[in-house]
């Protein structure tokens, strides 16, 4: 009997755990380890964000559920990595610290004979002074506690306005080097609905402030889409909801320091500006969560086996290069560790070789350009292909058997832009693929006929949808596994 060991139960760690649970928890062992006791569906924090979810909604207990796919649960953090095994075995193994309130401060070595590093990002709010509502002055909807306490917040704001108060609220990304747009831009326009429905609009100023070169670009080197049967850009596809909503925009941005009601900010040319704010929602920079990795010998090899930001090195091509020369074989599609083949790492806790877009610097040197995006749809994709390779590896496969590069998926995206079964609106896009070929697609870097985006009631509804569907499906409900990912 082997044992699998999956570091992290988010969008990526959850799926690899699902698969193996349903295709090797009888013959082989399955062990998550995760910090959280539950599982969170983070694309519907957003909604928690403006009061129209409860915590409950997004979120369940784990062991439970692993329990019906013969997966064990450890509610632990991961500390480090031998991959060579120690000086009293070869056995590799991992070190965990317990989190679980019975067994806290504990720790434990757990050997493996497959590791799956899906330990997803560290909420970087540290890297902007003052950025985070944990010690910080502006809010997240990174997690359902981040959600709740967004929510309290402008809901006090939407009070005073109804007292006559005029207020300023300014989401977007609070650093010059943040992934994950979506969320914020999801949910500036909850905001706008929010204050809409509270009949207080008027008495709102709402500021997007990012750091992509335009609106639209969303860490993917922007996006040209078909919508309505015309050709357009994700540069005025964006900037028309923003307009359409009175919405103000700041871009080129990176978010230098948040005071009281205050946040302080680069632009690309240099320029040095201020903006004062009564509610400010920004999204940190991701890193590595910080595991460390050792030799046989004890020596530490962590930056052999991650990159200087944290996140894992995999089967990518990592030699610096112009942005011009990069392409899309450079993206990783095994998702196997180079020098430990029984090792993988998947969704956001793998290294990406390059940024998407153009990596772009003030004339100080801050780098003011999004990171790739690796969530949602992309890591389940990868999820369940590093599932799918462990199965047939240990089946007797020489390696990996399944493969899920970025520069070869597409992904589809319907992005709340305010909840109401009435009234409500999302907008729909697909990209095909996420990285763009340009070989394959010279013009605009990805298949025109697979790539579009939409806006309307029918968006929302799917939306709305999908949340339940996918809460579903992570609850291992019946057919769960013939749902798509």
């Amino acid at each position: 009997m082997a044992r699998v060991v999956i570091l992290g139960a988010g969008i990526s760690g959850h799926t690899v755990a699902r698969y193996l649970g349903k295709w090797i928890g009888k013959k082989h062992e399955v062990i998550v380890v995760s910090p959280n006791a539950k599982w969170n569906w983070v694309p519907s924090n957003i909604w928690v964000g403006v009061g129209e979810m409860e915590e409950s909604q997004v979120t369940f207990e784990l062991a439970p559920i692993y329990k019906k796919i013969n997966v064990a649960f450890h509610q632990a953090r991961a500390i480090s990595i031998n991959p060579e095994g120690g000086a009293n075995s070869d056995k590799p193994f991992v070190t965990i610290e317990y989190t679980d309130p019975a067994r806290a401060g504990q720790s434990a070595n757990l050997e493996y004979d497959f590791l799956v590093n899906a330990t997803g990002p560290k909420l970087n709010f540290g890297a902007t002074p003052g950025l985070g509502p944990e010690g910080g002055y502006s809010q997240s909807v990174c997690t359902p506690g981040h959600a709740l306490q967004a929510n309290e917040k402008l809901q006090e704001c939407i009070e005073a306005m109804k007292r006559g108060e005029r207020k300023t609220f300014v989401v977007g990304t609070g650093h010059g080097m943040c992934t994950c747009q979506g969320a914020a831009f999801e949910y500036i326009y909850n905001v706008d609905h929010a204050v809409r429905e509270a009949g207080v609009r008027d008495l709102a100023r709402i500021v997007w402030i990012s750091n992509e070169y335009e609106l639209g670009d969303f860490g993917m080197g922007g996006v040209h889409i078909t919508r309505g049967g015309y050709l357009t850009n994700g540069k005025v596809f964006a900037e028309s909801l923003m307009v359409e909503r009175g919405i103000e925009w700041i871009t080129r941005a990176h978010v230098s320091k948040v005071e009281p009601n205050k946040i302080h900010y680069e632009l690309l040319d240099g320029t040095q500006d201020e903006l004062e704010f009564d509610f400010s929602m920004l999204i940190p920079p991701f890193a590595g969560v910080g595991l460390k990795a050792y030799n046989k010998a004890g020596d530490d090899i962590t930056s052999e086996v991650f990159a200087p930001n944290g996140f894992m090195k995999v089967d990518a091509d990592y030699n610096p290069r112009p942005f011009e020369e990069w392409s899309k074989a450079d993206w990783p599609k095994t998702y196997q560790t180079p020098k430990y083949k029984n090792v993988f790492a998947v969704g956001i806790a793998f290294a990406p070789p390059h940024p998407i877009s153009k990596v772009m610097k003030s004339p100080g040197g801050t780098q003011i350009s999004p990171t790739p995006p690796r969530t949602g749809m992309p890591s389940a994709t990868i999820g369940k292909a590093v599932a799918g390779s462990i199965r047939d590896m240990l089946a007797g496969a020489s390696g990996p058997t399944h493969t899920a590069s970025m520069a070869e998926m597409g992904a589809a995206c319907v992005a709340s832009t305010g909840s109401d079964i009435f009234k409500g609106t999302a907008a729909t896009m697909t990209v095909f693929p996420v990285v763009p070929d340009y070989e394959t697609y010279p013009e605009y870097g990805r298949d025109m006929d697979l790539t579009f985006g939409e806006i309307g009631l029918a968006g929302h509804w799917m939306k709305y949808i999908l949340h339940h569907v996918f809460i579903y499906q992570a609850k291992l409900r019946p057919g769960w596994s013939i749902l798509p990912d």
